[in-house]
């Protein structure tokens, strides 16, 4: 018996296997729930990073205070420890000038600020009449200084050893004298009372 229907799905042409949507898909794969212990783990792995880093900061601090500071000799002092060296040479004048003038120059820089160790002897004399850090008496002797060492270094000339040592006692004396900055004395200190007389 012959079924008559207007249904479309049954008159129309079988679907493609490529275009079948109603086909079974496969199964997708469990979605994984975070527990309460992997929020734990996270914190106690970031507490082990920190500490690790705050013990390293530590030590890295402990390291770089333990490095002893760097002394600071005061120029002083070096130019009285350069020139006990200088007697070394005494019995040899070049030398002894060249050790000795070096020196009283490198402190003039050091404490003074002034150019000495570059200049020549004439150039810096005639620096040294504007400063104010010595005395009229002071840059005399100094001016004769360098000269009588220079007379040494460029002319040859070869003074005797108590002239070598009146030397070396002249650039001493310069370095005692200006090692300090002068203290000025008020007007109102310099004059002593006279004591009460007793009765």
């Amino acid at each position: 018996m012959a079924v008559i229907s207007n249904s479309p799905a049954l008159i129309g042409p079988p679907l493609s296997p490529a275009v079948d949507t109603n086909d079974i898909r496969g199964l997708k794969p469990p979605v994984e729930i975070p527990s309460g212990w992997a929020w734990l783990g996270w914190t106690l792995g970031a507490l082990v990073l920190v500490i690790l880093l705050v013990l390293l900061w530590r030590w890295w601090r402990r390291k770089r205070l333990a490095i002893p500071p760097v002394l600071v000799i005061p120029p002083h002092i070096r130019a009285k420890q350069k020139l006990a060296e200088a007697l070394r040479f005494i019995a040899e004048p070049m030398p002894f000038c060249v050790a000795v003038s070096d020196t009283v120059r490198v402190y003039l820089e050091e404490r003074f600020q002034l150019r000495a160790p570059e200049r020549t002897t004439e150039e810096f004399l005639n620096d040294l009449h504007s400063t104010a850090h010595l005395n009229d008496e002071q840059k005399r002797s100094l001016a004769g200084f360098l000269e009588s060492c220079d007379l040494v270094k460029f002319a040859r000339f070869e003074p005797d050893e108590s002239a070598l040592r009146g030397l070396h006692d002249s650039a001493g004396r310069l370095v005692d004298e200006t090692q300090f900055e002068p203290v000025a004395i008020p007007a109102t200190a310099a004059t002593v009372p006279p004591p009460p007389n007793p009765q």
